[in-house]
């Protein structure tokens, strides 16, 4: 099963529009978003903190399931959603309006990614044209030729980095946290790889065009 969650910050969608999904999630404000693209999630999830009473009366005149948590609790609203995808048994992950101005929300949420609880379900961020993933031991790049990848260490060290069908390649390197080492390198053949041996990576698709 595939879930989708809409998050509170900024909605840029791919040209594409949304992946197909079996579950729809908001988190919290992330049901403006829905509102927005005419589309009612399966569940809401949150402290409903910000939320008008209209909208909630018109999600759950819809269908929505609403799962109340208290304003005062120990995670974010991203992360109830992240959690109940799990619990609901999701096998992949595709988070829209997870990145944005509030780079505290940002930074948090892309580093929920790499949890050592979501270390089974791939989750993959959507900005626009870019895509967001975190790397643990592999993964195919699926991304046009020209496009840019960057490889950010995620927590300490990235080791024995090895990259297949990038422009400038690594062969089992070390990549230091907080170098930009990895940053950059362009897609040069469509099976395009990356392996690494520990550590974690951040991995940054980019289009050839977009600035």
């Amino acid at each position: 099963m595939h879930a989708l969650i809409f998050a509170n910050g900024e909605l840029e969608l791919p040209a594409s529009g949304l992946p197909a999904a079996q579950l729809l999630i908001a988190a919290n404000g992330g049901s403006r978003h829905c509102r927005t693209l005419g589309v009612y999630p399966h569940v809401l999830v949150g402290d409903f903190d910000s939320l008008e009473p209209e909208l909630q009366a018109d999600l759950k005149t819809n269908g929505v399931q609403l799962l109340a948590h208290p304003a005062r609790k120990n995670e974010t609203d991203f992360e109830l959603a992240l959690l109940h995808a799990q619990q609901a048994g999701a096998a992949a992950v595709t988070v829209v309006g997870g990145l944005g101005r509030r780079w505290d929300h940002s930074l948090a949420n892309l580093l929920l990614a790499a949890d050592a609880r979501f270390t089974s379900l791939p989750i993959t961020f959507l900005h626009g044209p870019q895509r967001l993933f975190p790397i643990r031991q592999a993964a195919q790049l699926d991304a046009l030729l020209g496009s840019r990848v960057s490889l950010i260490p995620l927590a300490g060290d990235a080791l024995g980095v090895t990259t297949y069908g990038l422009e400038y390649p690594l062969h089992a390197e070390r990549i230091p946290f907080g170098s930009s080492r990895g940053v950059s390198n362009v897609i040069a053949d469509a099976d395009a790889k990356i392996t690494l041996e520990g550590g974690l990576l951040l991995c940054v698709l980019t289009p050839a065009d977009y600035d």
